[in-house]
């Protein structure tokens, strides 16, 4: 699942993602992220941390902090890049950090290993 408020972003990220074989669901806010994830049920969510109804990192913390929720892994996706805001994240109980843009060439795979998890032969991953 994708968390960003920019629909650029969200177009570009999506059709990269598809093309790497996951399944990708769209939202552009946290209100409809959280309607949405008891029935999608994500593997990964990349969050963007500035969202116009709810923060990312509130939003993380309150996924984190459900049980049914908790093991989703949570990958801070913005464009924060100054020093200290990759440890401001994980502390807010992110699992991993991408910054914006993205490297097109390797976005993907970071994506990946964020997972740590290879898919099963042939089964799409659900972001």
């Amino acid at each position: 699942m994708i968390i960003d408020d920019n629909h650029m972003n969200l177009e570009l990220v999506s059709y990269m993602l598809d093309a790497g074989g996951f399944v990708v669901k769209m939202e552009s806010g946290a209100a409809t992220a959280l309607d949405s994830i008891p029935t999608f049920r994500p593997d990964l969510i990349l969050m963007d941390i500035q969202l116009p109804d709810m923060d990312g990192l509130e939003l993380t913390q309150r996924l984190k902090g459900n049980p049914a929720t908790a093991d989703i892994v949570i990958v801070a996706f913005t464009a924060y890049a100054m020093k200290g805001d990759e440890a401001k994240m994980l502390a807010a109980g992110c699992d991993g950090y991408i910054s914006k843009p993205i490297n097109v060439a390797t976005f993907v795979s970071q994506v990946e290993a964020c997972l740590s998890v290879p898919s099963s032969a042939g089964e799409p991953r659900i972001a």
